[in-house]
């Protein structure tokens, strides 16, 4: 070409590309936004797993685990046999049963009520080895300290009864009463029962 656009000397201009700078910052922006969309994701789920830090939270949670334990080893409050009146009933044809029985639960350091013949509701009509009877009262307080003593009698409670008094009706298969070492150590894990495992909890 001539005139006013004719290149002289022995430079030429450099033709380069525009830089697409706009592209890397919005590059930069996004991935710094998903970093810390991750983080916090991650935090996130550390607090769900731990409680979040939060002293309150481990505190309750502690106490919690606490609470479960002390519950499930307070011991029962049960009576003492010195405290129980029982009434020794015979409801077999075999004579004296009654008595032999009433002095050697006396010497276990119950309370002896009547000694005698069981009422016509029972009088042979017991197969078993007997028959414990009180008030409803009883049914989770004297009847169990009662009951360790005659391992396989049958309890039963009536509504209607009064007062705290029981009977131990001796049936026909009966044959003595639980030998005193056994019934000591049935009366020792009444009083003192072993603590319920409880339920996992991440304490």
């Amino acid at each position: 070409m001539g005139g006013q656009y004719r290149i002289t000397g022995d430079k030429y201009p450099r033709m380069r590309r525009p830089r697409r700078r706009g592209r890397l910052v919005v590059l930069t922006v996004a991935s710094a936004a998903v970093l810390g969309v991750g983080g916090w994701g991650t935090l996130q789920l550390i607090d769900v797993f731990t409680g979040g830090g939060d002293p309150a939270s481990a505190n309750g949670t502690k106490a919690a685990c606490a609470d479960t334990v002390s519950r499930t080893t307070v011991p029962k409050a049960l009576p003492r046999p010195g405290t129980i009146t029982v009434n020794v009933l015979n409801a077999t044809t075999r004579s004296g049963l009654a008595q032999k029985t009433a002095d050697e639960l006396k010497k276990r350091g119950f309370k002896i009520g009547e000694i005698g013949n069981a009422t016509k509701e029972y009088d042979k009509k017991v197969e078993g080895t007997g028959v414990l009877l009180g008030p409803a009262a009883a049914l989770d307080t004297s009847l169990p300290v009662l009951g360790t003593q005659l391992a396989d009698a049958e309890r039963r409670t009536d509504p209607a009864r009064k007062g705290t008094e029981l009977d131990l009706i001796i049936g026909d298969g009966f044959k003595t009463l639980t030998t005193k070492a056994d019934a000591d150590r049935a009366l020792t894990a009444l009083a003192e029962p072993e603590a319920t495992p409880a339920p996992k909890k991440n304490c």
